[in-house]
C-alpha cells in the first residue's frame, strides 16, 4: 500500500503526508530519522542498551550530524561506514568521542544503504536509498524500508555489516582531524568484498 501511495503522489494523484511503513523523502524521512536518533539517546541516557551502525555513500546534512553529535554525547556507539564524503568529526573530546567513521573503496562499488538501531533490545533495521544529505532528505524522493524478518535482520547485522566493521584491507579510518589512514595492521587481513562475493557464491541469496 505504501509503494502504491508514493507513486500516487509522484503523480499528482494524492498529496500523501504519512505513510505506514516506508520512510520516505521529502514527506516524512528526515522526521522519522531525527526521532530515531532520539530515541536511541534517550536510551542510553536511561541505562538502556543503545548503538547505531549507519552506512551510506554520504553524510552531509546539519541536522543529522548534530543529532549523532548528541547521541554520541550520551553515551551511544555508533559505528558509521561511509564511502564518500563524511563532514562529521568522529573523536572529537566531548563531542563525538564515541563515533567511529570508516570508508571502504574496493573493486565493487557501494551503494546500499543500511541504518540499524539497537533500540534497548527491540532492534530496529531500515534498507533503502537515501543518503545523508539534504538533497536526499529534502529535495528527492527517496525510500527507507523496515527489515521486519529477523533472519534477514540478523543476516545483514551479522554478515554484512560486521564485514565491513572488520575490513582491514580496503578500509581507511577518519580521524577527529578529517584525515584517512589505513588500519593499524593485523595478523588476520580482510577484505570484507572478497568474502561477501564468496559468501554469496556459496549461500546463496536466500
Amino acid at each position: 500500500s505504501d509503494a502504491s501511495d508514493i507513486f500516487n503522489h509522484l503523480t499528482g494523484y494524492t498529496n500523501q503526508k504519512d505513510f505506514r511503513a516506508l520512510l520516505v523523502a521529502p514527506v516524512q524521512l528526515r522526521t522519522r530519522l531525527c526521532e530515531l536518533l532520539a530515541r536511541e539517546t534517550e536510551h542510553a541516557r536511561a541505562g538502556r542498551p543503545a548503538r547505531i551502525i549507519i552506512k551510506v555513500n554520504a553524510i552531509t546534512d546539519d541536522q543529522m550530524i548534530r543529532h549523532l553529535y548528541r547521541a554520541s554525547q550520551a553515551g551511544v556507539r555508533i559505528d558509521l561506514i561511509v564511502r564518500g564524503i563524511c563532514r562529521l568529526r568522529p573523536g572529537i573530546a566531548g563531542i563525538s568521542d564515541h563515533i567511529h567513521v570508516r570508508s571502504i573503496v574496493g573493486r565493487f562499488l557501494e551503494h546500499s544503504r543500511i541504518f540499524w538501531f539497537t533500540n534497548a533490545g527491540h532492534e530496529e533495521m531500515y534498507i533503502g536509498s537515501a543518503d545523508l544529505m539534504e538533497r536526499n532528505l529534502d529535495r528527492r524522493v527517496e525510500s527507507l524500508t523496515p527489515i521486519r524478518d529477523r533472519d534477514i535482520l540478523a543476516r545483514i547485522r551479522d554478515v554484512v555489516l560486521d564485514a565491513y566493521l572488520r575490513d582491514t584491507e580496503r578500509a581507511t579510518i577518519l580521524d577527529s582531524t578529517g584525515r584517512y589512514s589505513k588500519p593499524a595492521p593485523t595478523s588476520d587481513a580482510f577484505d570484507a568484498q572478497r568474502f561477501l562475493l564468496h559468501y554469496y557464491t556459496e549461500n546463496g541469496t536466500d
